[in-house]
C-alpha cells in the first residue's frame, strides 16, 4: 500500500496512506460540522481534498485564476522581530511590496494592543504617514483590543480572571462592562488617527481573545469608527473558533455573542461595518494535519456561504488548518492554501 508524506498537528512529518488520511479527513469535517451545527464536506470535495493532500510535489498552488488576496496581521513584526532581521518598519512594508509581492500590509508596533499604543500615537500617525508616500499597495494599521490590559496592576479595572474563581460573577461581569468602555474609547481614538494619517484600512485583530467583552469592544469600535471614516476599510481577524463566553450576558443589537461561530461572527461582523472578516479555525496539535484541514475547510465554507462581506481565512501557525509550528513548512501552508481558496471559495488569506 502506498503512503504519502504528510504532518501531524504539532507539524511533525509523518507517512499515511491514501485511506488513513480518507478518514482523518471524514472524521474532521464531521468534527466541525457537529460542533458549528453547519454541513460536512461534500463527497466531490472530500474526494479533491484527499488529491490536494496527496500530491507528490513539496509545494503545490491553485489553479490560474483561483488566486486569493494575501493580508496581513501584526504585519511589521514578521521580519525585525519574529526573524530577527534588521529593518526598520518602513523598510520591512517597502520589502513586502517589492520583493514578497504582497497584496496589502499592516504597519503595527511591538507592543500589538490598543491601549498601549495610545501613549505616542502621534508618532505612529507620521510613520503611517510616511508609508502612504512611500507605498502603493493598502497599508492597514492594526493591533488587538486586549481587554486584559484595563485590569490591575496595569489599568484601573479588577481582573475578571482572578473574580470568577472567587465566585464573584455579578463583579466580574461589572468589571468586564467597564472594561468594554475603555477599550471602545482607546480604539476609536487611536484609529481615527490612523485614519487622518492617511491609513487605508484598520484591523481589529485577534478579537476575542478576552471573550465576549473583547468582541463586543471591537464591534462597537467598528461601528463608531465607520460613523466617522466611511471611506476606511475594516477588517476583523477572530481569535479562536468560537466566542468565549467569560462573561456570557453580552449582546450586539439584540443577539447573544458568547458560542457563536465563523458563519455567526461574519453576519455579527458586517452588522457593525467590518469590510473584511479574518475567519479563524483552531489547529489541534493531538490530530493530524488532514483532520485539521478538513476541519477548517467545513468551517470557513460555511462562513463564506453566509457571508456578505469577502472573507480571508487566518491561515498562519496554529490556525486554519496550519501545523502549530513557529516556522511553517510550505508543504503545509501551499496546501492549506489551495485548499481554501478552491474548495472553501475564501477570498483570501
Amino acid at each position: 500500500m502506498s503512503e504519502f508524506f504528510t504532518r501531524l498537528g504539532d507539524g511533525a512529518a509523518v507517512m499515511m496512506s491514501e485511506e488513513d488520511i480518507r478518514y482523518d479527513v471524514e472524521d474532521g469535517t464531521a468534527d466541525a460540522a457537529d460542533r458549528g451545527e453547519i454541513p460536512e464536506l461534500s463527497k466531490e470535495e472530500i474526494d479533491y481534498l484527499v488529491e490536494i493532500l496527496t500530491m507528490p510535489m513539496k509545494n503545490v498552488s491553485v489553479e490560474r485564476g483561483k488566486e486569493g488576496i494575501m493580508t496581513f496581521d501584526a504585519g511589521t513584526l514578521k521580519l525585525p522581530v519574529r526573524a530577527g532581521i534588521p529593518v526598520d518598519r518602513l523598510a520591512t512594508l517597502m520589502m513586502h511590496e517589492r520583493v514578497l509581492c504582497s497584496d496589502t500590509m499592516e504597519l503595527c508596533t511591538t507592543d500589538y494592543s490598543y491601549k498601549s499604543i495610545k501613549n505616542f500615537v502621534q508618532e505612529e500617525a507620521m510613520t503611517m504617514e510616511l508609508a502612504q508616500n512611500n507605498c502603493i499597495m493598502p497599508i492597514f494599521y492594526g493591533a488587538m483590543p486586549n481587554l486584559g490590559q484595563y485590569t490591575k496592576p496595569d489599568g484601573p479595572i479588577d481582573n475578571w480572571s482572578e473574580l470568577l474563581p472567587m465566585g464573584k460573577i455579578a463583579e466580574a461581569r461589572a468589571a468586564q462592562e467597564e472594561a468594554v468602555e475603555h477599550a471602545v474609547s482607546d480604539m476609536v481614538f487611536i484609529t481615527g488617527q490612523m485614519a487622518e494619517a492617511g491609513a487605508c484600512g484598520i484591523q481589529f485583530d485577534t478579537v476575542g481573545a478576552s471573550g465576549d467583552a473583547d468582541v463586543l469592544a471591537a464591534l462597537m469600535a467598528a461601528k463608531e469608527l465607520k460613523k466617522r471614516f466611511p471611506n476606511v476599510s475594516i477588517e476583523m481577524g477572530m481569535a479562536g473558533e468560537f466566542n468565549l463566553g467569560m462573561h456570557g450576558q453580552l449582546e450586539y443589537e439584540g443577539e447573544r455573542i458568547a458560542g457563536l461561530y465563523p458563519h455567526k461572527q461574519v453576519k455579527m461582523a458586517a452588522e457593525a461595518g467590518v469590510d473584511i472578516f479574518g475567519c479563524v479555525v483552531n489547529t489541534n496539535s493531538n490530530q493530524t494535519f488532514a483532520w485539521n484541514l478538513a476541519r477548517a475547510l467545513t468551517y470557513a465554507k460555511a462562513c463564506v456561504d453566509a457571508a456578505d462581506i469577502p472573507v480571508v481565512v487566518d491561515a498562519g501557525m496554529g490556525v486554519g488548518g496550519v501545523t502549530n509550528t513557529n516556522t511553517t513548512p510550505t508543504d503545509v501552508t501551499s496546501r492549506v492554501s489551495k485548499a481554501l481558496l478552491e474548495i472553501a471559495k475564501v477570498d483570501g488569506l
